[in-house]
């Protein structure tokens, strides 16, 4: 089953409001901080900083998701501070990048490439 690549107006809305989110993906619940949903490789994704929860990896670490393999996914009222910087300094070159959390001196980055 194909799905349309849209932005997932949960994920979008938990960006704008920098609230975290639960879910299970891979068979594992995880507690993420969201900070980009786009598409990549031609597949809708979702960016996340994982700080809970279960994982293969030590955490907190990033996590990309296609969001199509995440299951149960909640809003959380729990917020974090925004964007963080990562260890190469740079971003994934996404194919479409809908939303980008913001930092603690940037708006949000809606509809960027």
């Amino acid at each position: 089953m194909t799905s349309p690549l849209h932005p997932v107006p949960l994920i979008c809305a938990a960006i704008e409001q920098t609230r975290m989110l639960r879910l299970i993906y891979h068979n594992k619940e995880r507690m993420i901080e969201p900070h980009d949903h786009g598409i990549l490789n031609g597949s809708l994704q979702l960016l996340g900083y994982q700080v809970a929860g279960s994982s293969r990896r030590p955490l907190p670490n990033w996590l990309l998701m296609k969001t199509d393999e995440i299951i149960d996914l909640e809003l959380l009222d729990r917020t974090f501070p925004g964007g963080r910087p990562t260890a190469s300094g740079s971003h994934i070159k996404w194919e479409k990048l809908f939303i980008r959390v913001k930092s603690a001196r940037e708006g949000i980055h809606s509809g960027a490439t």
